[in-house]
């Protein structure tokens, strides 16, 4: 990439310095077909191992948040009235018709 940019001779070995050792790298990879075994049972061993953590540690923030947010208090049932309730219909007055005014 850089031998595009800059037009010089270093530019240009370091440009295919570059592609052989990724080419070099590929192969290495490929002839070590165990490793790469290894290095999936080890994902697969670390991401189990990461999933209980995250379970764990998502409980123990679920604790501390019910500690710092605790339920409201429980409400008192409502009290019955104190004193005399008149449980009679109120009388009826009639208006006299002699004074009333329009």
């Amino acid at each position: 990439m850089a031998a595009n940019i800059l037009h010089s001779e270093k530019a240009v070995q370091m440009s295919v310095f570059v592609v052989r050792a990724f080419v070099k790298m590929r192969a290495m990879i490929t002839t070590q077909k165990d490793l790469a075994g290894k290095l999936a049972a080890l994902e697969k061993a670390l991401t189990r191992r990461l999933n209980i953590h995250e379970r764990v540690i998502s409980d123990i923030i679920q604790q501390i948040m019910s500690l710092l947010n605790p339920p409201p208090p429980e409400l008192d049932p409502p009290r019955k009235q104190i004193g005399f309730i008149v449980r009679e219909r109120a009388a009826t007055y009639r208006r006299s018709l002699i004074n009333a005014k329009p």
